[in-house]
């Protein structure tokens, strides 16, 4: 009974608004949806409507011109190796910066921050001249080194804070039975960063993956393409071959919900022991 005289007027009205906003924001995965299985001129001029024919075969014209079996793979290479390198470092970084206080770590700590607003645009060419001397052109090593770089501040600015939350009488207790100081990382702090390890992983996960920008300064080898790089060839100087790209579009975002809907539960995870630590 008290929960039904709680329900109001106006909870109505936030769940109806609630609605319609989740509805405004499905709008754009129902064109790419529809408008992937429709013919070129059957999207041209009638792009809001049902098809009316499915054209499946758009797939598998995509799968072929794109080869997207190699996009996929240099996709997930980069995307695994990247994140674990960032997970890693930014960890290790931001363990020290906390338990070693000093001038110098404050100030190193001031320049992970102060990277952190720093447009991409405005060091692409002072990043492609130094990518061109180190030799981290063309090669996917060297994209991965590049985003070692610009998702490495974010990230231990994120364990920064999640460290000096956990309790340093637990560090205490395992060196004095005998635990290396690498130990004591590796054993005792790293597992208890999981929440903020899930949340950074993916948080990467969706910005790499769908990444275009940066792929495309580092990479012009036609083989090393990632997916977003490749679905990009249906957009010449005159042709734009919507139907194809966009069902590419299709193929190459999957992967990266389905990821999402699976780590789901674990951010939200994340962000209540979060919380209950703070």
């Amino acid at each position: 009974m008290g929960a039904a005289r709680g329900y109001t007027l106006r909870t109505l009205m936030i769940e109806i608004f609630a609605i319609l906003l989740a509805l405004l924001f499905l709008v754009p995965f129902y064109f790419v949806l529809v408008n992937s299985v429709k013919s070129f001129a059957d999207l041209l001029l009638n792009s809001a409507g049902l098809p009316k024919e499915f054209v499946w075969t758009n797939y598998s014209r995509v799968w072929e011109i794109i080869n997207y079996p190699k996009a996929f793979l240099n996709s997930l290479i980069v995307t695994v190796i990247a994140n674990l390198g960032i997970a890693v470092f930014s960890s290790m970084a931001a363990y020290r910066l906390v338990r070693h206080p000093s001038k110098f770590n404050n100030l190193l700590f001031g320049v992970f921050v102060a990277a952190m607003v720093i447009p991409f645009q405005s060091i692409m060419i002072p990043l492609v001249k130094v990518a061109n001397i180190a030799g981290l052109l063309n090669s996917l090593p060297g994209l991965i080194i590049c985003y070692f770089g610009f998702g490495i501040s974010l990230a231990t600015f994120l364990f920064h804070g999640f460290v000096k939350a956990i309790p340093l009488e637990i560090e205490e207790a395992a060196i004095v039975d005998g635990t290396s100081p690498y130990g004591v990382f590796w054993r005792i702090v790293f597992p208890l960063l999981k929440p903020m390890t899930v949340t950074i992983i993916l948080l990467n996960s969706l910005w790499i993956w769908n990444d275009f920008l940066l792929p495309s300064l580092v990479i012009p080898d036609p083989s090393l393409r990632t997916i977003p790089l490749a679905t990009s060839s249906f957009f010449a100087q005159y042709t734009k071959q919507w139907d194809l790209a966009l069902a590419g579009l299709v193929l190459g975002v999957t992967p990266i919900v389905i990821f999402f809907l699976f780590m789901q539960r674990h951010i939200i995870e994340g962000i209540t022991a979060g919380s209950v630590k703070g």
